[in-house]
């Protein structure tokens, strides 16, 4: 009899820290869905003027991210942003200037062509051109290095200074 009561004694402790593991992954999970954000539109033409614009601009504070990837407090205040001015009224392009305005040409994750953000679109181009230029000029100089004859006076010379080097 005292071997059932140890065993009844294992399984109801087993079932009670089973009941604490499951209410502690509950509580984690619901801290999890605590940071999803919720937005209600008014249309569905609103909903994709929402996800277009949040995919478009840039977070400022990751500068790697758009702002709907981002989960940045400021990333959150600029959707929040996004939102009111959709709900307002306001057209992508109205949004777009209004961020461009207040952030600069950096916010949007496709700066247009402009001559402040030529270097952006240009640059890597360019380094790319001086790149192949420094490798076409490296190669040549190597092959002109290569083809250097040697008289036959010199070559004489470094023949015997060859030969006796192997007598030792």
């Amino acid at each position: 009899m005292k071997r059932l009561s140890i065993i009844g004694n294992c399984s109801l402790r087993c079932s009670t820290s089973c009941i604490h593991a499951v209410v502690f992954l509950l509580v984690l999970s619901g801290i999890a869905c605590a940071g999803v954000e919720y937005r209600e539109f008014a249309n569905p033409e609103q909903q994709e003027a929402y996800e277009n614009l949040t995919s478009e601009l840039r977070c400022l504070v990751c500068q790697n991210q758009t702002i709907a990837d981002s989960n940045a407090e400021l990333a959150a205040d600029l959707r929040r942003q996004v939102y009111e001015m959709l709900q307002q009224g306001k057209s992508k392009q109205d949004i777009a200037q209004f961020m461009t305005d207040r952030y600069g040409d950096f916010v949007l994750y496709n700066p247009p062509f402009k001559l402040k953000t030529g270097l952006l679109w240009i640059g890597p181009v360019l380094f790319l051109l001086i790149g192949l230029i420094a490798v076409f000029l490296f190669t040549r100089r190597k092959k002109t290095a290569e083809t250097v004859e040697i008289s036959a006076e010199k070559q004489q010379k470094i023949r015997s200074l060859l030969e006796k080097g192997d007598q030792f």
